[in-house]
This record gives C-alpha cells, structure tokens and sequence, in this order.
C-alpha cells in the first residue's frame, strides 16, 4: 500500500468522522467546528486527485466564509436547543425515510459505471504544466454556459430576496434614524431651568 493510498483512507476516516459528528453533538459550536474538519478533509482528498482549485475554493469559500458565518450566527444567537429537540422522536420516520431516498439517490448517481469506473483504472497522469483550473474554466464556460448562466441568475434573485426580507418594516421593530439624529436641534433635548442657590446653614 502506497503513502497516497494510506492519506486517502486517512483523510476519508477524518471526513467520515467529522461528518458524523455534525448530526451526532449535541452543542451547535462543536457542530460547526466539525463541519470544518469535514471540509479541510474532503479539500485534502481532492488535492490528492490533482484538483487544486477545487480543493482551494473549498477551503476559502465554505470554511473562510460559510463557517465563519455559521458560528458567528450560532454564537450570537440564543438558541434554545432543548426546544429545537423536542420535535426530534415525533419527525423521527420522515427524517428516515428521507435518509435512505438520499442513499438510495446516491447510490444511483455515484455509481462506478456512471464514471466509468467499474474496471477501477486509475486515473491518468497529467504533466507538471498541467493546469486543471483551465481546463475547468474551459468547460465551465463552453459545455455547461448555460447551466451556470441560470446558477447565477438564481443566486441573485436569492440574494435580492434575503435582503427584501431584512429592509421589510415590521412594526414592532425597533430603528434608528440617522437622518432624524443629526436634525436634533439643541433646543429640543435640552431645557436649561435657572433655580434660586440654596445656603446651607
């Protein structure tokens, strides 16, 4: 058994472990930190499939800035998780079923003979001027144009909607004005009384 075979099955137990450990805790920080694991592992694995740039958008997109978002949401917010737990037995059955429609999905779609793996050949060797953010960019931008063009279009109606929803007056809501505070004239907040000095005896 070869080093790249040892770090792979490594890596794999790491991501396993990590991934099971993100259903599995009960504190929502640890969640997420094992979230983190279970991206730097995935990130390492690909780098031993010579996918660099996958490998690197995942470390910077999702465990730079997703995560951080994550665990900055779940450490400001005051999440009550028993609450958030007691609905787990009674939508234990649908969670099931659920699971095992991925599986079953998975299985279907992941299978070797959809990558042409079934005869378990090893991939083949590229040189070292090889760059496969070319030739994905290549095939981003010629094959799958359109599929990306519609990704797009989706992510900013997405965006558009989160931030109608933040900008929506809510009359409970408590706002400041600026424009209103910087308008505030001296005679309006303040009231000078003149008093009589009082002696003390």
């Amino acid at each position: 058994m070869g080093v790249e075979k040892i770090l792979f099955y490594l890596f794999a137990a790491l991501m396993l472990g990590g991934a099971t450990a993100v259903i599995t805790v009960r504190n929502p920080v640890r969640a997420a930190l094992s979230l983190v694991l279970t991206f730097i592992s995935c990130a390492a694995i690909w780098l031993l499939l010579e996918a660099e740039f996958l490998a690197m958008a995942l470390v910077l997109v999702y465990v730079g800035a997703v995560m951080v978002l994550f665990l900055f949401v779940v450490m400001m917010l005051d999440i009550n998780v028993a609450r958030l737990r007691e609905g787990f037995i009674r939508f234990l059955p649908v969670g099931i079923l659920v699971a095992l429609l991925m599986t079953t999905l998975l299985v279907l779609v992941v299978g070797p003979e959809t990558f042409g793996l079934s005869k378990f050949t090893e991939p083949a060797r590229h040189a070292a001027n090889y760059s496969n953010t070319k030739e994905l960019g290549a095939v981003l931008y010629t094959v799958y144009v359109y599929p990306f063009e519609i990704a797009a279009v989706i992510l900013l109606v997405a965006i558009i909607a989160a931030i109608a929803l933040t900008l929506r007056r809510r009359p409970n809501t408590k706002y400041q004005n600026p424009v209103q505070q910087i308008a505030v004239q001296r005679d309006e907040r303040l009231r000078i009384i003149e008093m009589q000095s009082e002696e003390r005896k």
